[in-house]
């Protein structure tokens, strides 16, 4: 799918983004007549521009909050807080200011956001290895009201116009709920989980907590704490957190789901061959092998010199290719900054850990695979990782393939996240229920 721009890398960009307006994270003409503004394959020109769009709708919303225009203000902090993301996304320099600038402003955007939900929106602070990973946890009950929202009630007691009927409403329920956590990807920032998930899950009457892992978001760029291949030992601390705080979050324990987006998929897989206390397991979409995906559109001169350990070709021949080809430049890039490594030799050779052929066969609870029909970050793999899991029963066990024609073929079937949710969860509610 080539929307506004010939270049891959931009067009999937401009589609993820203006893909979120179907959770009011975005609007259309913003986000078109961004992409017109933007010289193509200049990262430069894509950060500057999105960066003035972003900036015109956060002042919208602190005009709309300055005037008590409470929902308004909530959903043009969502826009600016997606529109930040978008700029910062192709600074791939790793001492560049302005990734944790704007890192910074959407962050900040989305805060201000969910105070104006008219639902409890937690942030979190996950304990992990001696320090800590954040979070957003989004309570499943309908009209639970967010403690930042006294302020809020002030303001508008101030105003003469408290208009706010869930201030009272008791935040402790006898009731237990389903429970997502939910796991992003190679690029994937904690804000922009909402619309990937926790909107649908709320909307369904799922708790859903997502957070940033290592050499994700904040959690590399402040932190310094690298990708790992080992995810279970990030999911384990996360799964202590759920349980810990099951009363207080009303989940229940029988009833808890993990999903993984994009290189999540792989994360997620890892993460429920080891951990015993999830229920049911959402990959989207499947990673089977990163060293293989790496190689999918090497030529073979470049493989030779990997499969010899020839570095110096390998890294001269891929920092050549980043001049010019803009998804090469930025995959390199970012995953050097993200994984620890200092060359694209070193980066794709450490791919090798990045594998789940081995422990597939460890996965015995119900999981979901799913494919688009134009993937090309991990062509193929979703079905191998549906192949590859021999000990579930085919009832506990369902691949979807998303097509051209549904509109849903982008990686991730991005775009398209009306039908995806519409499966993912419907899916879900099925084994769920069964579990209950």
């Amino acid at each position: 799918m080539k929307f506004i721009f010939n270049d891959p890398t931009f067009s999937l960009q401009l589609l993820r983004t203006i893909g979120e307006t179907y959770y009011k994270c975005a609007d259309i003409g913003e986000c078109i007549s961004t992409a017109y503004r933007v010289k193509e394959g200049d990262f430069e020109s894509w950060y500057e521009e999105w960066l003035k769009t972003a900036k015109r709708i956060h002042q919208y919303a602190e005009d709309c909050l300055a005037k008590n225009h409470l929902t308004s203000a909530k959903e043009a902090y969502l826009r600016a807080s997606n529109y930040y993301r978008a700029s910062g996304f192709l600074l791939i320099e790793p001492d560049d200011p302005r990734v944790l600038t704007t890192l910074d402003l959407s962050k900040d955007c989305f805060k201000k956001a969910t105070s104006l939900f008219t639902y409890l929106v937690e942030p979190i602070q996950i304990p992990y290895e001696g320090t800590s990973l954040p979070g957003y946890f989004y309570h499943a009950v309908r009209g639970k009201i967010n403690q930042d929202r006294k302020q809020i009630d002030q303001q508008q007691q101030q105003l003469g116009d408290n208009k706010n009927t869930n201030s009272n409403i008791n935040k402790n329920t006898t009731t237990t709920y389903p429970t997502l956590i939910v796991i992003g990807g190679f690029d994937s920032t904690l804000e922009e989980l909402y619309a990937s998930a926790a909107a649908a899950a709320v909307e369904r009457g799922y708790n859903c907590l997502t957070f940033e892992g290592p050499g994700q978001g904040e959690v590399i760029y402040k932190k310094n704490l690298p990708f790992r291949y080992d995810w279970e030992k990030v999911v384990t601390p996360i799964s202590d957190f759920v349980i810990s705080n099951q009363n207080e979050f009303n989940v229940d324990p029988k009833r808890i789901a993990l999903m993984g987006i994009s290189m999540g998929g792989y994360l997620a897989a890892r993460a429920v061959a080891f951990e015993p206390r999830i229920s049911a397991g959402v990959l989207y979409n499947g990673v089977y092998d990163g060293y293989d995906a790496i190689q999918t559109s090497f030529p073979k001169e470049l493989l030779d010199a990997l499969n010899t350990g020839n570095s110096e070709f390998v890294n001269t021949t891929l920092t050549n290719l980043m001049e010019s080809d803009p998804n090469v430049k930025f995959n390199m890039k970012h995953g050097m900054r993200t994984t620890g490594t200092n060359s694209p030799y070193e980066l794709i050779i450490g791919a090798k850990n990045y594998s789940v052929k081995d422990i597939l066969k460890d996965i015995k609870i119900p999981t979901l695979v799913l494919d688009a029909e134009k993937e090309d970050s991990f062509p193929g793999q979703s079905k191998k990782v549906y192949d590859g899991l021999v000990s579930l029963p085919p009832e506990s066990k369902k691949y979807i393939l998303f097509t051209e024609e549904e509109g849903a073929e982008e990686h991730c079937q991005t775009g398209a996240l009306a039908i995806t949710h519409q499966r993912v969860f419907d899916w879900l509610d099925e084994m769920l229920n069964d579990n209950s």
